[in-house]
């Protein structure tokens, strides 16, 4: 599911839809997240990406992407709603520059909830 909302938001960046694009982005790597939760028997809660983290096993060094994560947390609410702004709607605050830093902070969060996967299914 996370890859192909990735995809999904991929296509968003070469339509200029930018705004849709980070916040696809965020789904993306919340999906990821919440499946390694999932995997672990942990129940996750709520849509922050970095509270998300948090409860992942320190031993997993969920540090590693919380900076990332803190930034995708915040094109969860402001890419959809316009009264985010104090004028305009997203689409008028969005850029390619952004949607192309959340499409790679995204990826980089799913690569490393993969690599973790392949770890502890090693163990």
């Amino acid at each position: 599911m996370s890859k192909r909302t990735l995809h999904s938001a991929e296509g968003d960046i070469e339509r200029e839809d930018h705004n849709w694009a980070c916040f696809k982005a965020h789904q993306a790597a919340e999906y990821a997240v919440k499946a390694l939760l999932h995997g672990l028997g942990l129940a996750p809660k709520g849509r922050s990406i970095s509270l998300l983290t948090r409860s992942i096993p320190r031993e997993l060094d969920p540090d590693e992407i919380l900076d990332l994560a803190k930034t995708l947390d915040k094109h969860y609410i402001p890419t959809r709603y316009p009264n985010a702004w104090s004028e305009g709607i997203p689409t008028d605050y969005y850029t390619l520059k952004d949607s192309r830093q959340a499409v790679s902070y995204a990826s980089k969060i799913i690569n490393w909830v993969e690599e973790k996967w392949k770890l502890l299914r090693k163990e």
